[in-house]
């Protein structure tokens, strides 16, 4: 390396001549950004202006610590002077963490000295450097971890250490490199790793961030391997002024609307919450004992930061507990709760649905005893204690099991109007699909009730599995009608695909003569022989006025009258009826008896 460069580096770090530039991390199924990457770059007019050359130099002539430490404090002073919400992703390479000659304490002296909390900022462990000192760096890890800071494996699957440094050090968070990301979703192998590394996050409760997106392609498959925290140029370069708000819109425009499921309001958890008195993070310990004090039933506070989000719930066992230990209050009275508080909390939206809460319950094995945060537009709204939450689950599965249908365990028909009134007191758009075979009951009387049910039940499987990745609601109205109410604008689609797949499959219940014949010849209810189509699908598709329609009974009248017009036509059909409100009502215009009337009289 040249001498000049040298001398270059030594100047940039003399005369602190480093900028910082942030890159959002997204989470688009909550629709937040979750942090910022502070990426630091070298004068401008430098070949030492990129990362790689300036970092490479650095190491290069062992200045890497020195580097970092310019690089770090950059970072911490523009993420507070932006107040950029969330979390700071800080860069830190494994060698200086470990390093027993850097620096101690250093990072957090800065945070206090611009106002942040180490519960803030997620140290990131770049994989390309070879560990030297494993246990050196395993110490180092705990110490900050117990700080309070997040820690986080950057550029998994690229370095040296792969899965051992995730199994030994435990991250909170993976970052997925590159590599695998690049036309990840024209490669079999890599879409396997990612599936792989997807399943074991699960396990190890850890979060996955996928970094590097540039192609919408890559995205979609993310989108369904369930990845959903993304970072990358394809919603956002790194910038000194990054956005600070979650533009919807940006990921619409890459075909992603975030669907949430329309649910009757008892089963989403924000009916359960109740509101509970919030403290600042900047609160002392003391401070937060006083409230507790003076409120014998509070046993938790949820914390909040500037912008009204949580960071954190602080729970009065923990003072309790802390304060009663010998110099409790001299070394606790004057620190500020977020020192105390469970900096993870589980926060959610208030429309998630409960069953997929308790499912992160479960999955991240919470406490029962404790309480869940709850949000309204990323802000806080209330608390829900946890053992409420599947009380109320149980309660409600007791409520779906007495009206399912005992054949498909499909709700049945008061949930089905529930559904309905729900969405027309809401004020909300969808659409509803009424479901009905023809000539199902010859097919009955020919090959048996056993077949009968059985082509039924496929119906109610096929219907799921294709209404699985939209937003609706299934039931099932009895024998072979089914409704469909959907909440987006994939009905017609969803519909068309379930026609198609059900005329694949129910043709494994006919005999091959029968297939050969398109059908068979059965006798009518009048004793006459006549030949009988195949069995088919008729759906009625129709998207209801909510204006005009009052009730769920005028609703499924309209989508009954839909589903009539298409049993008119020959084999599997879906019709999608204009028809938006109710039929008007029929006014007597002559001066005459009504039942003097014609019927031709009665329909004009």
């Amino acid at each position: 390396m040249s001498a000049e460069l040298i001398a270059e580096l030594a100047e940039i770090i003399e005369k602190r001549q480093v900028t910082c530039v942030f890159q959002p991390i997204f989470d688009f199924y909550q629709e937040a950004i979750i942090g910022y990457e502070a990426l630091s770059r070298g004068p401008e007019d430098s070949f030492l202006h990129r990362p790689d050359a300036l970092f490479s130099c650095a190491v290069a002539h062992h200045r890497l610590s020195e580097l970092e430490l310019l690089c770090r404090e950059t970072a911490i002073a523009s993420f507070a002077e932006q107040r950029l919400a969330g979390k700071l992703f800080l860069n830190v390479s494994p060698n200086t963490l470990s390093d027993s000659a850097h620096p101690k304490g250093q990072t957090l002296q800065l945070l206090r000295e611009y106002g942040l909390d180490a519960q803030q900022v997620v140290i990131e462990l770049t994989e390309q450097d070879k560990v030297d000192n494993t246990e050196q760096l395993r110490k180092a890890v705990a110490h900050y971890r117990q700080l309070g800071f997040l820690i986080a494996i950057d550029d998994l699957g690229a370095g040296y250490s792969g899965l051992k440094q995730w199994s030994e050090i435990q991250p909170d968070i993976v970052k997925i490199d590159r590599y695998f990301i690049d036309h990840c979703d024209q490669s079999p192998v890599k879409k396997e790793f990612l599936k792989s590394i997807t399943e074991l996050a699960k396990a190890t409760h850890t979060r996955v961030v996928a970094e590097g997106i540039e192609r919408e392609e890559e995205f979609q498959l993310l989108r369904a391997l369930e990845l959903h925290t993304v970072q990358g140029y394809l919603f956002e370069r790194p910038s000194a002024e990054p956005s600070q708000q979650f533009e919807a819109q940006r990921f619409q425009n890459l075909g992603y609307t975030h669907h949430q499921h329309f649910v009757e309001p008892s089963l989403a958890v924000g009916w359960l919450a109740i509101e509970q008195q919030a403290i600042c993070q900047h609160t002392l310990c003391r401070e937060a004992q006083r409230i507790f004090d003076n409120d014998k039933a509070l046993f938790s506070l949820v914390v909040i930061d500037q912008y009204h989000q949580p960071v954190g719930l602080l729970y009065k066992e923990q003072l309790t507990e802390v304060f009663a230990s010998p110099y409790g209050h001299a070394l606790y009275d004057k620190k500020p709760i977020a020192s105390l508080m469970d900096a993870e909390p589980l926060v959610v939206d208030e429309n998630e649905q409960l069953d997929r809460v308790s499912r992160q319950i479960t999955d991240n094995d919470f406490d029962i005893r404790r309480y869940i945060i709850v949000t309204r537009g990323n802000k806080y709204l209330g608390v829900v204690h946890l053992r409420q939450i599947l009380k109320h689950m149980t309660e409600e599965k007791v409520r779906h099991a007495q009206h399912a249908n005992p054949l498909t365990m499909l709700p049945g028909n008061i949930a089905i109007n529930d559904a309905i009134e729900h969405r027309l007191r809401s004020n909300r758009a969808f659409s509803i699909a009424y479901f009905d075979l023809n000539h199902f009951k010859q097919f009955n009387d020919l090959y048996g009730y056993a077949s009968g049910d059985s082509v039924i039940k496929l119906l109610a499987d096929i219907i799921r599995s294709h209404c699985q990745a939209v937003p609706c609601f299934i039931g099932h109205i009895g024998g072979d009608d089914f409704m469909v109410v959907f909440d987006g604008e994939d009905a017609s689609a969803t519909c068309q695909a379930v026609i198609a797949d059900f005329d694949t499959q129910v043709r494994r219940f006919f005999s091959p003569e029968h297939i050969a014949a398109q059908g068979y010849w059965s006798c009518n209810r009048e004793g006459q022989r006549q030949f009988v189509p195949l069995l088919a699908l008729a759906v009625g598709l129709v998207t209801p006025d909510t204006r005009s329609c009052d009730n769920s009974h005028q609703v499924a009248t309209l989508a009954t009258d839909a589903k009539k017009e298409a049993k008119r036509h020959k084999g599997s059909h879906l019709f999608c009826c204009q028809r938006r409100g109710p039929a008007a009502p029929l006014f007597r215009i002559h001066p005459e008896p009504l039942d003097s009337l014609s019927p031709l009289s009665l329909h004009e």
